[in-house]
């Protein structure tokens, strides 16, 4: 039993030490890292398989980018109607991500402490617009963002394996959503 604690402890140090020098910035990549390794060992007893830790760091690094793209609107918006969506992002996202990471305790599933590399980008992106630009970028991006969280949800509805991620994954569709359909009225109001 040493033998095998020791040989665990070694496998998670030098993952975490290569995940360190190759993805420095990228918490989702360290994330997934941590969880291929609970999941590659089974005397751990990881409760959720792999697919649900998958989803379970996809959704935390979308909602927290939500969040800050929220933030970005509220501050950088010219319209009413984009610092309202914003707001409601940061609010609406902002109990997803604390259900998230109550279900990622429960679970054992590390989750990253910020969003990934690609979605840094984005919100970098942005963050460079002002004005009409800004509008116009951020609503086409939270239409994309919302139709591939939906896809996302939609996959994991059906092929998460344990329940409780399954039901956070059901539960959370209605609310994409109605994001999705907002954002969309928004749009249509502004062409």
């Amino acid at each position: 039993m040493k033998k095998l604690s020791l040989w665990v402890s070694v496998i998670i140090i030098a993952l975490s030490v290569n995940a360190c020098k190759n993805n420095k910035h990228d918490s989702v990549s360290k994330a997934d890292s941590l969880n291929k390794v609970k999941d590659t060992t089974k005397s751990l007893s990881i409760a959720v398989e792999r697919v649900d830790a998958e989803f379970t760091v996809k959704a935390a690094s979308g909602s927290m980018t939500e969040v800050e793209l929220g933030k970005l609107a509220q501050q950088k918006g010219v319209s009413k109607q984009v610092k309202n969506f914003g707001a409601m992002m940061v609010t609406d996202h902002s109990k997803i991500n604390d259900f998230i990471k109550a279900l990622a305790v429960t679970k054992n599933i590390s989750i990253p402490k910020a969003p990934g590399a690609r979605e840094q980008k984005a919100i970098s992106k942005l963050a460079g617009k002002s004005g009409k630009a800004f509008d116009k970028a951020y609503i086409n991006s939270m239409i994309d963002d919302h139709k591939a969280d939906i896809k996302l949800f939609e996959t994991a509805a059906k092929k998460c394996l344990d329940p409780d991620v399954k039901s956070f994954a059901v539960k959370t569709l209605p609310v994409l959503q109605e994001h999705l359909d907002a954002i969309n009225a928004i749009k249509d109001s502004m062409e």
